[in-house]
């Protein structure tokens, strides 16, 4: 099938002169236009274009043949080729003027199909036209044409594919959409099953709406038939070897997903509703409210194959599901399905008000594409309900359609009307295909509408009567689609009732038993790679830190193997200076931090552990320290220097530089890190308080998932932090930020000083029988610092150390006489150091606080104990409304002195000048 789009606006006697310049040289126009001249060329030596185009459109002119300028000029006169555009204008424009919107005028978008436009006149339709071959007419007259492209364009769906640019990908999808005309000829059994799908959704609804008046399930009335559209969906991808689908949605329709696509029983949910699901012990979390919640389940086809499901939780931040959704699609790709995407498909369900205005939609969509985050492509389905809670889509976007974002990686849009369930699931199938032929993103835009306020309890008729006005006497889709099935007689009313009541009696019977015999609080049993781990926490497994210590036997064989580049590989002159400086660093006895990282990480992939890593710049690390990846000279090519350690055995080592984007890459690492307890998963800022950029899966996901949904995760983050003169942005990971929000646990906060003691904590992640998210506060000039450096022993012997006392008062009868301990922890510890040193102090101790949460209790009442006369005093290079101060003293440290800086709305100073006396001053006071 031939894309004529470059022939739309061309004037005959411009095409005329390409022609001539094609017969003296074909490779001096546009490849476009050569392949076309190539096939008219074809065709005129055969004879059929001549003949066919003389024949029948020459008004009486001369039937000889001519050259083959002249004949495309004849031709052309005879308005061929303006056909061909306007059947280019159908394929690119007609979706504005399509049959989409079941409750409403469509806006004029301005799709400009006039046929004066094109060069052509009601008196042209009787006329015969070549181009009806387009469309699999044959010759035909042009009413014959615009009939079929009615059919085909203009009915309900609207095609939206301008944006493809890859001709093999438009080729197939114009072959796809043009075999069909609106009748998409469903054998009576598929009828059947969509039509129960459509019962179930709207009995599902009316049932609650009847048994709980007015309580919140954010229904999914007006838009039941996505239920029959997720089923084709499904059915579809298992037709192909699909195994799982994972599922991200906002709570608009979740009920009626869980029970009606993943299986969840009715008695469960009924349970919810009753009450009867609060947990009778406090360690199993708060839970969440029922329209957040996740689930598994494995389903049975229609065609009999099994596909396993699972929605992931949500928050009510909507969109913010999409990244976790794709970082977890691609951990089980990576890990369970041997990167064959074609095995998993990721579905985002969207809403049409969110998806056109959250960012991180856009974030993730950008992503899509790139190495280090691509899934093989996801299914997007919008449930536009045209309105977002009171704001209709006048106000909620500038754009013609809520998925503008679809444009950014070229992906096509089915806008299809929610009233036409056969439409929907022609629809979904076809974007399934498109998605396993493709590996690409596509999205479907279901327009319906939302019988009720934003949720139950809401009156809409406030912002929005004449809306609901047309929505109050509007039928549903199972009225509209039973009555349609009824009049072709497919059923009679009798198969309806029958489905209706039999539904209703069943969910009724549920009602009932859960109201006489309440139901015990269970719990989804978690993925089998999580069985193995220890499912709750107590204060007992914070005490101490387990063994982490490497032979030095193997130690040293790393070190010898990042000194090492293949024979082949031509490295930059910087990085052979760097490999001489490292055999110093060896050959001293004094690691680095960036070895001691690197350190961590070849430890555990010799394990057979997987380390994933992503963030801004990671591959060299924005302080040029870590340096996991080198590039050569002359190719370019990649030398990833920790999956080449041992010929077989180890763990795999995936380290991507990330996209300009926080909050997607880190919800997507954390999805990475749900589906992957036993790989260590990393996420890094290019400067700590960056990390607020992505603060809802902070705070949503990070913090608050595994005691809103029992959902673990061993997420790291890495938050370059330290006071350095480089201004408000570049100094403070916002420690404060997480501590306030810790409690129950829920994740380890630590500060380190020690390049040993940051390998030991890495390890710590994956030695511990559970998982819990870390936050570090890592360094930047400690990088580089002489002192800020570890013996081979430190990596060799014990394990996280979470608290570090002070080794020049190693016996009783010195600590005794220390009369102020100075508590602090990262960088400020080797600014204290420096004074003391220069004082030959022998009366102030300083204390390293390496983990701040959970706090070290045991360890910190042994210092105290050792230091009976000595002040405690906190020391920080933060404001004093920031840093670890305020949750030190509100938890375990009541007592403690605070040195620090001025509370402030800024984080730091932006004056080198100020910052350096600040310093100064805060390391007088303490040593004052």
């Amino acid at each position: 099938m031939a894309d004529y789009s470059y022939i739309s606006n061309a004037h005959p006697a411009y095409i005329e002169n390409l022609y001539v310049q094609y017969q003296t040289n074909p490779t001096a126009i546009d490849g476009s236009w050569a392949q076309f001249f190539e096939g008219f060329d074809y065709a005129l030596q055969s004879g059929d274009a001549t003949d066919s185009l003389t024949d029948s459109y020459r008004d009486g002119g001369a039937k000889t043949r001519t050259d083959g300028a002249a004949a495309i000029t004849a031709s052309l006169s005879l308005k061929e080729f303006s056909v061909l555009a306007l059947i280019e204008a159908y394929r690119n424009r007609a979706h504005l003027v399509s049959n989409t919107n079941p409750i409403r005028q469509r806006v004029d978008r301005h799709a400009n199909l006039q046929l004066s436009r094109y060069g052509l006149s009601e008196a042209d339709k009787t006329t015969a036209f070549v181009a009806g071959n387009e469309l699999g007419l044959g010759t035909a007259t042009l009413q014959e044409i615009i009939a079929r492209l009615e059919a085909i364009y203009c009915q309900h769906i609207g095609f939206e594919i301008t944006c493809i640019e890859a001709t093999d990908r438009r080729e197939w999808l114009l072959r796809r959409i043009e075999s069909q005309t609106g009748n998409f000829d469903f054998a009576t059994d598929k009828k059947l099953r969509i039509l129960k799908k459509l019962n179930d959704a709207v009995d599902f609804e009316k049932f609650l709406h009847t048994k709980y008046i007015g309580q919140k399930r954010f229904s999914l009335e007006g838009g039941e038939t996505a239920i029959a559209a997720l089923d084709a969906a499904i059915t579809r991808a298992a037709q192909f070897g699909t195994e799982e689908i994972v599922i991200g949605m906002a709570h608009r329709g979740r009920l009626n997903v869980l029970a009606n696509t993943l299986g969840k029983t009715y008695k469960q949910i009924l349970n919810d509703f009753e009450g009867k699901s609060i947990p009778t012990e406090k360690t199993m979390g708060s839970g969440d409210v029922k329209y957040h919640l996740g689930y598994s389940s494995q389903v049975v086809t229609p065609d009999g194959k099994q596909m396993y499901l699972k929605l992931l939780p949500n928050p009510s931040h909507l969109e913010v599901v999409n990244p976790v959704v794709e970082g977890f699609a691609r951990a089980k790709t990576d890990i369970v399905y041997q990167q064959d995407s074609n095995k998993l498909l990721p579905i985002l369900i969207h809403g049409d008000a969110a998806v056109a205005g959250q960012g991180v939609v856009y974030e993730t969509i950008q992503m899509s594409q790139l190495e280090g985050y691509h899934t093989g492509g996801t299914l997007h389905f919008v449930i536009n309900n045209q309105i977002g809670f009171t704001t209709d889509f006048d106000d909620a976007r500038s754009s013609n359609y809520c998925t503008a974002a679809a444009l950014l990686v070229q992906a096509p849009v089915f806008h299809v009307n929610g009233d036409d369930p056969e439409a929907v699931v022609f629809a979904m199938e076809l974007a399934a295909d498109y998605r396993r032929e493709f590996r690409a993103d596509i999205f479907i835009d279901m327009v319906c509408y939302r019988r009720h306020g934003h949720n139950e309890g809401d009156d809409p008729e406030y912002t929005n009567f004449l809306l609901y006005q047309d929505i109050k006497d509007h039928k549903n889709p199972r009225e509209v689609y039973a009555a349609q099935l009824i009049a072709n007689g497919v059923i009679d009313q009798s198969y309806v009732d029958k489905l209706d009541k039999d539904l209703w009696d069943l969910m009724q019977i549920d009602l009932d038993q859960i109201k006489q015999q309440p139901l015990p609080y269970t719990y989804q049993e978690p993925e089998q790679a999580w069985r193995e781990l220890q499912r709750r926490t107590t204060a007992e497994d914070f005490i101490t830190s387990p063994e982490t210590g490497v032979a030095d036997t193997q130690i040293k064989m790393i070190l010898q193997h990042l000194l090492t580049v293949p024979a082949d590989f031509h490295p930059i002159s910087k990085v052979n200076r760097l490999l001489k400086n490292l055999q110093k660093t060896i050959d001293d006895d004094k690691l680095d931090w960036g070895t001691s990282e690197l350190l961590a990480y070849a430890s555990l992939l010799l394990e057979g552990k997987d380390v994933r890593m992503s963030g801004q710049d990671v591959k060299r690390g924005t302080f040029s320290h870590r340096h996991a990846v080198f590039f050569d000279t002359d190719t370019g090519k990649q030398y990833n220097r920790l999956n080449t350690i041992t010929p077989k055995g180890q763990g795999t080592f995936r380290i991507y530089n990330s996209l300009l984007s926080e909050y997607a890459v880190m919800g997507f690492e954390y999805g990475y890190s749900l589906a992957s307890p036993n790989s260590l998963v990393i996420w890094e800022a290019q400067f700590g308080d960056f990390f607020n950029g992505a603060q809802t899966i902070v705070d949503q996901f990070i913090t608050a998932g595994e005691t809103k949904w029992n959902r673990k995760s061993g997420l790291v983050l890495l938050l370059p932090n330290g006071m350095e003169g480089q201004g408000p942005e570049h100094s403070s990971g916002r420690v404060e930020r997480f501590l306030q929000q810790c409690a129950e646990y829920n994740m380890t906060v630590a500060n380190v000083t020690s390049p040993a003691n940051f390998f030991h904590l890495l390890r710590r992640q994956l030695h511990r029988p559970f998982r819990k998210p870390l936050v570090v506060m890592t360094p930047k000039s400690l990088l580089r610092h002489p002192l800020c450096v570890s013996a081979i022993s430190d990596f060799a012997n014990g394990g996280f150390q979470e608290l570090i006392d002070d080794n020049k008062f190693d016996t009783a009868a010195v600590a005794k006489k220390v009369t102020r301990v100075l508590l602090c922890s990262g960088k400020i510890y080797y600014d204290l150091l420096a004074k003391q040193t220069e004082l030959d102090s022998k009366n102030i101790a300083i204390v390293r606080l390496e983990q701040i949460y959970p706090f070290p209790e045991t360890q910190m009442n042994a210092v105290i104990a050792k230091y009976p006369k000595a002040e405690l005093v906190w020391v920080q290079e933060e404001h004093e409304n920031m840093g670890s101060v305020r949750h030190l003293r509100a938890t375990h440290l009541p007592q403690v002195r605070v040195i620090a800086r001025d509370s402030s709305a800024s984080p730091a100073s932006g004056f080198k000048k100020v910052h350096d006396q600040e310093q100064i001053d805060i390391v007088n006071v303490a040593f004052a």
